[in-house]
């Protein structure tokens, strides 16, 4: 069976009745051709199912058309996780309407998703990337400087001078909103069930609920893997001691969806005998029952509004100054009351 031959700018040419300069100007987005001669070329390319040929256009220093997202996460916690499907869809589309293809990987350690940056930036396949779960002293973002790979980080506080630009939510306010109604409510044993300790959006919300020793509230941290099975093992240690915590808060609303299946699993009742929460809010979250206390954020708005900021910066000439994204917002719910 003969391959389809591969539709080329000349042929765009031809059936468009330009020079091949002409379809190039077009393709880029490059001043030259009119609107008119523009449409016509970009509907001609449509219909024809043309590809750009990163590596050709790598070679004379264009755009590959290409960003990267690398993920440090299991691929049964990624598909699990609605944060990554908001996320990506808003990226999407974001890019969709560019003709801007986004190149996701999935890594298992900081060091291979850094090998990843280089591998990338050597070869020419990406424009930029996007960032996610920055650390304290993260490693990725001097090696990102350096590569001067265009870059936008999703994270809790303003980037450090001289590393990439960030989109950041105040992690630590977001942490006070959930905590201290927990605390209004009279709870005073709080657990919080986390992500890995080393991000640093975990490190405030520690800080935030160890804050709250002063209010008589004794708080606990228990990092895990993000995974509905880790979070399981909390509950059920949790549960099981003489003296259990009042609340238990969680990182994301499928580790709070497990939660409450083991509250279930043990006859603790939720909310009149233990409150739960969760930092990432869901459709799923609102539909169990009880429905789940969530922090409620627009995560389709800031994949959109970080793709976007990306493509702002691979054409700018210097880094671009740091963007404050959404607040999210306390969603109050079933699963939380005043405790017993």
């Amino acid at each position: 069976m003969n391959k389809a031959k591969r539709v080329t700018i000349t042929d765009i040419a031809r059936l468009a009745g330009v020079s091949p300069g002409a379809v190039s100007f077009a393709l880029n987005g490059r001043p030259g051709v009119s609107a008119q001669t523009r449409q016509r070329i970009l509907d001609i390319a449509e219909e024809s199912q043309w590809l750009p040929n990163s590596a050709a256009r790598a070679l004379v220093g264009s755009h590959a058309g290409v960003i990267g997202f690398a993920v440090n996460r299991s691929a049964g916690t990624l598909g699990a996780e609605a944060f990554f499907t908001d996320l990506i869809a808003g990226v999407q589309s974001a890019l969709a309407g560019k003709r801007i293809a986004m190149q996701m990987v999935l890594v298992s350690s900081v060091e291979e998703e850094v090998a990843t940056y280089r591998r990338w930036h050597s070869a020419k396949q990406v424009d930029g990337v996007i960032v996610i779960d920055p650390r304290d002293d993260d490693p990725r973002l001097p090696v990102l400087r350096d590569l001067a790979l265009p870059a936008v980080v999703l994270g809790s506080h303003a980037s450090p001078e001289g590393h990439p630009a960030t989109i950041w939510l105040d992690d630590s306010q977001v942490a006070h909103s959930l905590f201290d109604y927990l605390g209004a409510l009279g709870h005073r044993s709080i657990a919080y069930v986390a992500g890995p300790a080393e991000f640093q959006h975990t490190r405030l919300r520690t800080e935030v609920l160890a804050g709250l020793g002063e209010r008589g509230v004794r708080g606990e941290v228990i990092a895990t893997d993000f995974s509905p099975a880790a979070a399981s093992t909390a509950m059920r240690s949790l549960l099981s001691r003489l003296e259990r915590p009042t609340a238990v808060v969680f990182d994301n609303d499928v580790m709070a969806i497990a939660g409450l299946r083991v509250a279930q699993e043990m006859g603790v009742p939720v909310p009149k005998d233990l409150s739960v929460a969760s930092f990432d809010d869901s459709v799923v979250a609102g539909l169990v029952h009880p429905s789940i206390t969530c922090i409620t954020r627009d995560t389709f708005g800031l994949g959109a509004e970080a793709a976007k900021f990306l493509l702002e910066q691979i054409d700018a000439p210097e880094v671009l100054a740091d963007r404050i994204g959404a607040m999210p917002q306390l969603t109050v719910r079933e699963s939380t009351a005043v405790p017993r």
